[in-house]
Order: structure tokens, then C-alpha cells, then sequence
């Protein structure tokens, strides 16, 4: 068996609530992601799905570092992040970048393009002088921007060139794995179909490995090769992308999938769906035994009062449930 490229244990990320205006004190906890594994091979491109506020957004940024996580392990390469000092990370950040969800906020209004993607280079001792310059334009080329947009800044661009921007960043250091916390959800939609095809490419020609976070099913099964569910901070299936669009086995996958709409319409009137009741319960008090039994049509006791464990249910399977469908 090879190592994984990466690997995450038992991650869990909680945020303080804190009260008081002389002394602070904690009166409570936000669970953003409370217990969540998963591994990633090279070469290899994992989704991640599921509603907004689950916890997608903060796995990733807990991955990275950048958001110090309070318990749990992240080994990329075998070498275990957590704990790492800053100066240690450093080497470490070439091999992993972010491509992020919003192209407006992410790129820095006061620098030039040129600066935004060769900075990066000139801290890690990979070009300087000349070297950027020709490096950076390549980089522009290959992500369908013009040699020319070097001096231009970030507000002299539309919103899926400013994505191109940032895919272009990411790419500068060379890095092994990129993490795309939902890089198509703030564009046109055939702007979207524009940047996953360019992502597929650039993962064919720089043997990139991808964490892919999206909403939208259907992009995520044309670019993942196996599928990871969250529901309020916690995964709660994971699989083989076919398998799991085909078969999926966790109630909360059911209702996902049933909310895509099928080009055939005649099929799209006669498929049963699954309509969810109720709103997402508080991250700050999560429901006892299974977090989804509050909203799902198939739950009973056992629901309630004991939390289902990942257990296979296919082979490369795996998925939380007490009452599993397919």
C-alpha cells in the first residue's frame, strides 16, 4: 500500500462562543467539523458536498493550517501538520494551495496581477528578476489570460477572469495537491463549464491531486472520482463517484441527489423524490444519535439515542446510518 498523498483523522474544529463584557467567558461551542476522515491518493480528485454551513469550507481552511484546528491529525506525505510551527509549514505550503471560493475577495486590490502571481515564487526562491516575469506569463497563457494582463490589477477584470487569476496563483508554486473550496459557485454557468474543464486539464498536465468542494452534483461528478457527503460537520457517506450517484445509501445522499433535475423530462416527472422537513438544526447544539434523524423520513429511536458509525455497505463504500437505503 503507498502512503496517501493526504490523509485526515478524526479532525474536529470548534469555535468559542464567548460572553461578558469585563471577563470573557466560553458559554459555548460552534461544532463546524466534529470528527471528519478522510484520504486523498495522487493523481486523484475527491468531492465534497453538502448544504451550506456543514462544515466544508472550514475543513478545508483546517487542512491548510490556516485555521488551527482543536483536535485531530492531518499527515500529508506521511508528515503529520498539526502542531506545526509556522516556519515549519512554510516548505510545506508549495505542495498545497487553495483556489477560493470568492474571486473578488481573494485576490489583493492593490497589487498588480504580476505581483499577485510572482510573489509567491520570489518568497520560495523558485525565480526572481526575468525568471518571474516569463514564468508568470506562461502561467497566464495557460490559464486562457493574455501575456499583456501582467500590469493590469484585479477590478480591470470579469469575475471568471479574476478565477483564472487565482487558478493561475495556485499553479505558480508547483504544488502537489490544490484545494477548490467552491471555485465555480460565483460564476455564470457557462463561465463554470469554462473553469472545471480547465481545471481537468491542468490536473492531466501537472499530475495535480484535488480536493474539490462544490454544490452543484453535477459538476462534482464530472470532476471527482469518489464523493465525500458532510451534513452539520460530519461526513456521512463516502464513495466511488458512479456508486454513489448510482446507489446512494445514506437518506441525506437520497435527497441531494433527488433535488438534481434529469434533462429528460418525462424521467423527471416519474422519479420519486425526497422533500426534507425542517430546517438544519444549530451547530452550537447538534442533535443527539444521528444529526440527520431530526429531518429524515425513514428515522426511528435508534435515531435518537445512538450515533451511527461509517461502516462499509459496498466494496470502497462507506456510509452512516442506521436505516441505509439501495
Amino acid at each position: 500500500m503507498t502512503t496517501p498523498l493526504l490523509e485526515v483523522t478524526d479532525l474536529v474544529k470548534y469555535f468559542p462562543i464567548r460572553s461578558g463584557v469585563v471577563v470573557e467567558r466560553e458559554v459555548g461551542r460552534v461544532h463546524a467539523v466534529d470528527g471528519v476522515s478522510l484520504t486523498l491518493a495522487e493523481g486523484e480528485t475527491l468531492g465534497l458536498v453538502g448544504e451550506s454551513g456543514c462544515g466544508k469550507s472550514t475543513l478545508c481552511r483546517a487542512i491548510l493550517q490556516l485555521t488551527p484546528p482543536t483536535s485531530g491529525s492531518v499527515r500529508f506525505l506521511g508528515r503529520e501538520l498539526v502542531g506545526m510551527s509556522r516556519r515549519e509549514l512554510r516548505p510545506l505550503r508549495r505542495q498545497i494551495q487553495m483556489i477560493f471560493q470568492d474571486p473578488f475577495a481573494s485576490l489583493n486590490p492593490r497589487k498588480r496581477v504580476g505581483q499577485i502571481i510572482g510573489d509567491p515564487m520570489e518568497l520560495h526562491g523558485l525565480a526572481d528578476g526575468a525568471g518571474v516575469t516569463r514564468r508568470v506569463q506562461e502561467l497566464l497563457d495557460r490559464v486562457g489570460l493574455r501575456p499583456e494582463h501582467y500590469n493590469r490589477y484585479p477590478h480591470e477584470f470579469s469575475g471568471g477572469q479574476r478565477q483564472r487569476i487565482g487558478i493561475a496563483r495556485a499553479l505558480a508554486l508547483r504544488p502537489k495537491l490544490i484545494i477548490a473550496d467552491e471555485p465555480v459557485s460565483a460564476l455564470d454557468v457557462s463561465v463554470q463549464a469554462q473553469i472545471v474543464n480547465l481545471l481537468k486539464d491542468l490536473q492531466d498536465e501537472f499530475g495535480l491531486s484535488y480536493l474539490f468542494v462544490a454544490h452543484d452534483l453535477g459538476v462534482v461528478r464530472h470532476m471527482s472520482d469518489r464523493v465525500a457527503v458532510m451534513y452539520l460537520g460530519k461526513v456521512v457517506e463516502n464513495s466511488g463517484t458512479d456508486d454513489l450517484y448510482d446507489r446512494p445509501v445514506h437518506p441525506y445522499s437520497n435527497a441531494l441527489l433527488s433535488a438534481v433535475p434529469i434533462p429528460d423530462p418525462r424521467l423527471n416527472r416519474t422519479r420519486e423524490r425526497v422533500v426534507l422537513e425542517g430546517d438544519v438544526p444549530s451547530p452550537t447544539d447538534p442533535p443527539a444519535g444521528c444529526r440527520f434523524h431530526t429531518r429524515c423520513p425513514w428515522n426511528t429511536e435508534v435515531c435518537a439515542s445512538d450515533e451511527p458509525a461509517l461502516v462499509s455497505h459496498h466494496p470502497g463504500h462507506v456510509a452512516a446510518c442506521h436505516h441505509p437505503r439501495n
